[in-house]
């Protein structure tokens, strides 16, 4: 720690579990009391704060960064951007793990185009065009990650697609951690989280406009 299966349509989002929706209601409450905590300058808070969420903050930058020494580094640049700027959060745009989890992710983003210069960016840059839209998709869903319209549209994904998603973006696992748990190739891991993710997408969608 820091110093100081591919889906063809959107079906309809089903009845949630009211004891998942509970649970996830009270870690999200438990989350951002602790934020408002780190706001006000508690450093316990801080540390307790960063044992609930950090190991869902470095799977989601080594997910982008695919190095774990950077991933580290990048992993403790969020944890100071969260120290410094926790009186920035807004509960009323989203909760707390949201707001973290987006911080993540466009850090591991920043932490890509600094480590890349010219021709290696160029390159890399080039090999990732078609991940562009992947990493909306990313973006929408972690700002809504603990939202009840996540919950019900978890439902809507295939078996296979729910676990991945649920074991990358919930337990905080890489997707490599997330194949050797499953016994289920990388590449196989990969497709399952980006149709599952593209899935709930649309279903949030449809569901925003209901």
């Amino acid at each position: 720690m820091i110093e100081l299966e591919r889906g063809s349509s959107a079906p309809a989002c089903p009845v949630p579990d009211k004891r998942v929706v509970a649970e996830q209601a009270r870690e999200a409450a438990r989350l951002q009391d602790l934020l408002q905590r780190v706001a006000a300058g508690d450093k316990a808070a801080f540390a307790e704060l960063y044992d609930a969420t950090s190991t869902r903050v470095y799977g989601m930058v080594i997910r982008v960064l695919r190095n774990p020494a950077i991933s580290e580094e990048a992993t403790q640049e969020v944890y100071l951007q969260i120290w410094r700027s926790a009186d920035s959060f807004d509960p009323q745009r989203g909760s707390a793990l949201a707001w973290i989890m987006t911080l993540a992710h466009r850090r591991a983003i920043d932490r890509v185009r600094s480590e890349q210069s010219g021709a290696d960016r160029e390159a890399l840059y080039g090999s990732r065009n078609r991940e562009t839209d992947h990493d909306q998709v990313v973006e929408s869903v972690i700002q809504q990650l603990e939202s009840d319209a996540v919950v019900h549209c978890l439902d809507t994904l295939t078996e296979t697609q729910r676990s991945t998603v649920r074991l990358a973006y919930y337990d905080g696992l890489t997707y490599r951690e997330v194949a050797e748990l499953l016994s289920t190739p990388l590449s196989t891991v990969k497709t399952r989280i980006r149709d599952g993710l593209s899935r709930l997408r649309t279903c949030l969608e449809v569901t925003s406009r209901e």
